[in-house]
């Protein structure tokens, strides 16, 4: 079986030029990735001790409620987005901002393990000789979100890691509340511009990253 992708990395569309049935999988894939992130995020919550009353708040399973305004704007715009915040109370765990973290980290976690599911799935309609595009694209849009999801920028998980080694005191606070404020929307500014200036998105360097443990992923399962 060829491990060839059958989307790119970065599954982008072009409305312009793009077909139906590649817009149509690649919102498929992105209800499947950021439901697959926030309840991964709720369920390590709860397992680690930020039990709560009515836990059909928390995992519901409903992919709309998942999404976030700027998270998928983003999605189209470079091809990996977030998912709206899940609620955690950090003073719920034994251990606050290390099981924080854990929790965070959950979702690139939920999202790799989505996309090795989605590789196994190619591989067994490979080997009946049928091609497709709907598990490919789930690889690709959750690997994008499992390796972009671990950069230290907010609202992206991997920034839960500044709550464990910055000190937690009132300036400090202050500057992670901006820095939640301001970083959404400096990642959809700064991809639109990319965009705009027609820059090739598959040259970054941590694309080619995505693109590597998409084609791992898939040449793994043989």
């Amino acid at each position: 079986m060829s491990t060839t992708l059958n989307v790119p990395v970065p599954f982008i569309v072009s409305f312009s030029a793009s077909t139906v049935e590649e817009v149509t999988i690649l919102c498929v894939s992105i209800l499947v990735a950021v439901t697959v992130s926030a309840e991964s995020q709720a369920f390590a919550a709860t397992f680690l001790g930020d039990y709560r009353s009515e836990p059909g708040k928390r995992h519901h399973f409903n992919a709309f409620l998942h999404l976030d305004p700027l998270g998928t704007l983003c999605f189209f715009l470079a091809g990996f987005g977030w998912s709206r915040e899940i609620t955690i109370e950090r003073t719920a765990f034994k251990h606050p901002r290390f099981y924080y973290l854990l929790s965070r980290l959950a979702g690139p976690l939920g999202n790799f393990l989505m996309a090795n599911i989605a590789a196994s799935l190619v591989w067994m309609l490979g080997e009946f000789g049928w091609e497709d595009k709907v598990f490919s694209g789930l690889i690709v849009v959750n690997m994008m979100m499992a390796v972009y999801g671990l950069l230290i920028i907010p609202p992206l998980p991997g920034a839960a890691l500044l709550t464990v080694v910055l000190p937690d005191t009132p300036q400090w606070r202050v500057v992670l509340k901006n820095a939640r404020f301001a970083g959404p929307y400096l990642l959809v500014g700064g991809f639109l511009l990319l965009r705009l200036s027609n820059w090739d998105l598959s040259s970054l360097a941590i694309n080619s990253t995505v693109r590597s443990g998409c084609e791992f992923l898939k040449s793994f399962v043989l």
